[in-house]
């Protein structure tokens, strides 16, 4: 499982973003840079774990990334992790609409906290851990993959079934 991750997330390297959005440069670096907000700001192994590979998808070129992402992750993480990446950009295409559909839920509050790290990290000035270092972080927690992870540490959501 770790090579399979470490190479999902190393095949950002070089993936070149639209400076208008994302002056910090190449996903790769973007995405150590949400998984470092997400662990200064959350103990939820599977957020943290959706904030480094949400954007795995960018690297196939094609289509919606977020879904290609997700497509990727099927069978490597927990579902719930598979849900996050798949819907990262529900807040900002649909925002209302997600709001209204997912009220009160754990997964609108998980959405909002990953927006919040996918907008703050786009430093092209800050420091970040190597992909593997951010791989073996996962790793070392068995809730932030394994079938624990549908489980949120709020408590069951509702709306996960």
């Amino acid at each position: 499982m770790y090579a399979d991750l470490l190479d999902l997330l190393v095949a950002l390297d070089r993936i070149p973003q639209d400076p208008r959005y994302h002056p910090e440069g190449d996903a790769l670096y973007h995405s150590l840079q949400v998984f470092q907000h997400a662990r200064r700001e959350s103990r939820d192994p599977a957020l943290v774990a959706a904030a480094l590979l949400h954007d795995v998808g960018k690297a196939l070129r094609s289509g919606d990334h977020a879904v290609e992402g997700a497509d990727l992750l099927e069978g490597l993480v927990a579902p719930r992790v598979v849900w996050l990446v798949r819907h990262h950009l529900d807040l900002l295409h649909s925002p209302g609409a997600t709001r209204r559909h997912l009220r009160g839920t754990v997964k609108l509050h998980d959405l909002e906290l990953l927006r919040r790290w996918d907008l703050a990290g786009r430093s092209p000035r800050a420091s970040v851990c190597s992909p593997e270092e951010a791989v073996t972080h996962l790793t070392l927690d068995p809730a932030a993959l394994g079938p624990d992870a549908d489980e949120s540490p709020h408590g069951k959501d509702p709306s996960s079934r």
